[in-house]
């Protein structure tokens, strides 16, 4: 089952859906607290082995505390809560006496090396304040000496929906319920490993049409092998598109993010003045002039399965009218990324025109969407989960709207969320390699029904993936992510385990 990416408000509706169905909030809140007390065993026995500290609040997060006690406690556990406040409903109350009868101790020790953080919720926003604030400088200290942080749900002091982060707890690992929220992949850096825990929540229309976090088995169910018998036309032809004078390391990029994805047979189509970087530094590339008559445009189309147009380009009347001419001559797939949507700024009907129905990824980012749409960087980012949806359907494409995290978006209304990569990716000419991947798996793909929207996702995993793989962050340069793309491709699927959804390292 893939998990699903939620913002605090459509988390509330899967839990309201499911109660709808007869399930109680009482026993929403003893699946989240034992299948969270599970993995704390698991994952925590040498810490374990010193105690452990829960920090709860009053709402039903401290509920999720309470519940997380009583089960330390049977298994042998010294445990102690720190009570910032008294329970407000039924059932915490309930979980609470069930811990005290446990043996759980209502006190703040010092010397535990496992605190847990369960004081606000998915529901919870704002800055925190009071003593919930005090609570959370205190973990922050225990971090600091040396203890692990554990944080129910959400970190406490993160905005399940926003990211919005200050004052917030900077766990070490972090057990979600049911979904994955947009703030954790927001400010990944709160969150440490991430690992969604299932609590049961009921697939109804409402879960179904959140966003699809993407995952190495959902990936490698869908990236196509190559048989044993493949040649270069097989594993299909893409012509690159871009490369304006002075500008030949983004097809550079892009063409080499192909060849390491699988693509058979390669052309960097650049300014002529380009050729002989081209030639030297991807010596597998064909080279060809921007065409500037008919018979050359002929020659682009009859070689190609597909065309990625941008990296490098340039934005002027003269590669508008560049890209007009080969979209018009031109009726297959298309990837466009960079300049090839810069030229199209506040002109979205034009760009729609011209892609017409046929199998197309876009790949902004945030500001080359904010360019195209005619809004503001800022309106692109606090929306990101839902701008790209109308664009997608206006253009018929599919838009990958880089950033962190990246969201796909498809033109039936279908969303994927990558939470992939590091920051070693925020470098220039990264989304060059991108469109190289992305372009290789839009012509593999439809071979065997892959939509755009799957190989535009299936793509930013893959990206992110191999700059995971790098050891480092500072220091690694395209040379190194281009190089670990092998590793990311070959990876073995992961073998779900018992009651966990997804499990995601969240890079800082």
């Amino acid at each position: 089952m893939s998990v699903r990416v939620a913002s605090a408000s459509e988390t509330v509706a899967c839990e309201r859906a499911t109660m709808a169905t007869g399930i109680t909030s009482a026993e929403l809140m003893s699946r989240a607290g034992t299948r969270a007390a599970g993995e704390i065993l698991d994952r925590c026995s040498d810490r374990l082995r010193h105690g452990a500290s829960i920090f709860v609040g009053s709402g039903n997060n401290g509920g999720d505390g309470w519940v997380i006690a009583e089960a330390l406690c049977r298994s042998g556990i010294v445990t102690n809560v720190i009570e910032v406040a008294s329970p407000r409903s039924p059932e915490s109350t309930s979980a609470r006496d069930a811990a005290i009868s446990a043996r759980a101790t209502v006190a703040e020790r010092a010397g535990e090396q496992l605190i847990v953080d369960a004081l606000l919720g998915t529901g919870s926003s704002g800055v925190p304040h009071g003593e919930i604030a005090d609570a959370i400088a205190r973990i922050g200290e225990r971090r600091k000496a040396g203890a692990c942080v554990v944080a129910i749900d959400v970190p406490s002091g993160l905005d399940a929906t926003t990211g919005a982060r200050e004052g917030a707890v900077i766990a070490d690992l972090t057990l979600t319920f049911g979904t994955v929220k947009r703030g954790q992949l927001i400010s990944r850096g709160n969150c440490g490993e991430l690992v969604a825990l299932d609590i049961g929540l009921t697939e109804d229309n409402a879960m179904s049409s959140l966003p699809v976090l993407v995952d190495p088995n959902w990936v490698s169910q869908r990236i196509p092998p190559i048989p044993p018998d493949a040649h270069k036309g097989t594993r299909k032809r893409l012509s690159v598109v871009g490369g304006g004078p002075g500008m030949a390391g983004a097809t550079i990029l892009c063409g080499e993010g192909a060849l390491r994805s699988g693509i058979g047979l390669l052309t960097i189509v650049a300014a002529e003045t380009n050729a002989v970087a081209v030639h030297s530094a991807v010596p597998q590339a064909l080279f060809q002039k921007w065409p500037s008559i008919p018979a050359e445009l002929e020659k682009l189309a009859a070689s190609a399965d597909v065309i990625a147009i941008g990296p490098g380009l340039g934005n002027s009347p003269q590669t508008r009218d560049l890209v007009e001419r080969i979209l018009l001559s031109w009726s297959g797939p298309v990837v466009i990324d960079a300049d090839g949507l810069n030229v199209f700024a506040g002109d979205l009907d034009s760009l729609a025109e011209l892609l017409g129905e046929r199998d197309a990824i876009i790949t902004p980012h945030p500001a080359e969407m904010a360019r195209l749409l005619g809004t503001s960087v800022d309106d692109v980012l606090n929306n990101r989960f839902e701008l790209g949806s109308e664009t997608a359907n206006k253009l018929g494409c599919a838009v990958l709207l880089k950033g962190t995290p990246t969201v796909i978006f498809s033109p039936d209304g279908l969303r994927y969320v990558s939470a992939s990569g590091t920051a070693a990716l925020a470098t220039g000419g990264s989304g060059d390699v991108l469109t190289g991947i992305a372009s290789t798996l839009l012509a593999q793909m439809r071979d065997t029904g892959g939509t755009p929207a799957e190989s535009a996702a299936c793509a930013a995993f893959v990206h992110g993936r191999a700059a995971e793989l790098c050891a480092f962050v500072r220091g690694t340069t395209l040379d190194d992510i281009l190089a670990a793309l092998p590793a990311a491709w070959n990876e073995s699927p992961i073998t779900p385990r018992a009651g966990v959804l997804a499990e995601v390292t969240l890079h800082s």
